[in-house]
């Protein structure tokens, strides 16, 4: 693993030349990679050809003509371990910025990192102090190892925050019935707010609204049509019946679809079924047309 010594070690051992701030950090970046075991192939314009990745040949290359193009750099290394998995790197010079993107052989899309220049460059902006040109190494070196090294190899941990939301979504992702339900939560003012309730209702009868508490035994079938058979009146043997009648119906309960007796216009036999009329007509369903003190 690359560290700040071992990058200055090889920046003070290759002793390059720099133009201006943007090579000292594109330089630092080359130096990561050389310090992380990798060989490099191809510098500069070489290693913007198009087959810079697919090319056989694994001779090393030094560092003649690293900073050729102006704007940009490119290097193309291989990693003694698997000599036949390449990478590309590229530094793109943007205003203060150093764009950073590296991309495996056989990989479907390179990694980024961008770099603030000045970050990284010391006050001194030559001679052979090289120390001294350059500052937070140890930073770039933790940055490029996270961002773009470990990203390459696929060994990238994930974060904190990351680890932290994964556990919170599968505390959270226990499914509750009716019967168990998830526990009020306290808030620190002492207001208690009702469970939400996950399951146990049928698609014919929903249950409760989240943060309602269910009254009564409203699970199970039985649906928006209510009779003595309702689940809700212990028709089907969920709840007991009332004592001294029918299971599910009360003591004295009558069905009474009429109205009040002795008014005007609800005498029972008003509520009869008129005979179909000779050859054909409404149905008997339906009110008659014309005539009769009612008709409107």
């Amino acid at each position: 693993m690359a560290t700040d010594r071992s990058v200055m070690a090889l920046i003070r051992a290759l002793k390059p030349s720099f133009r201006n701030d943007h090579d000292r950090v594109a330089f630092s970046v080359h130096a990561f990679f050389l310090a992380s075991g990798h060989v490099s192939t191809a510098t500069g314009s070489a290693a913007c050809s198009d087959t810079a990745l697919s090319s056989p040949s694994t001779d090393e290359v030094g560092i003649d003509n690293w900073n050729e193009l102006d704007d940009n750099y490119a290097f193309v290394y291989i990693n003694p371990e698997n000599a036949s998995k390449k990478v590309l790197v590229k530094c793109l010079v943007m205003s203060n910025k150093l764009l950073v993107d590296a991309l495996a052989n056989g990989a479907s899309e390179p990694v980024h990192l961008e770099i603030d220049v000045g970050d990284f460059v010391g006050e001194q902006k030559g001679g052979a102090n090289y120390s001294a040109q350059f500052k937070n190494l140890e930073k770039l070196v933790k940055n490029l190892d996270t961002e773009i090294l470990s990203k390459l190899h696929g060994s990238s941990k994930p974060s904190s925050s990351e680890t932290s939301e994964a556990l919170r979504r599968n505390t959270n992702d226990t499914t509750v019935g009716i019967s168990e339900p998830t526990d009020p939560q306290l808030l620190p003012s002492g207001v208690v707010l009702p469970p939400v309730y996950t399951g146990g209702f049928s698609d014919m009868f929903p249950g409760p609204p989240a943060g309602m508490y269910p009254r009564g035994d409203f699970g199970g079938d039985g649906g928006m049509l209510i009779g003595p058979g309702h689940p809700m009146f212990g028709g089907n043997d969920r709840l007991p019946g009332f004592p001294g009648g029918l299971p599910g119906v009360p003591p004295g309960a009558r069905f009474d679809p009429y109205g009040p007796p002795g008014v005007p216009g609800f005498e029972p036999n008003r509520f009869v079924r008129n005979p179909r009329r000779p050859g054909g007509g409404t149905h008997p369903d339906l009110e008659h047309f014309g005539g009769g003190s009612d008709f409107i």
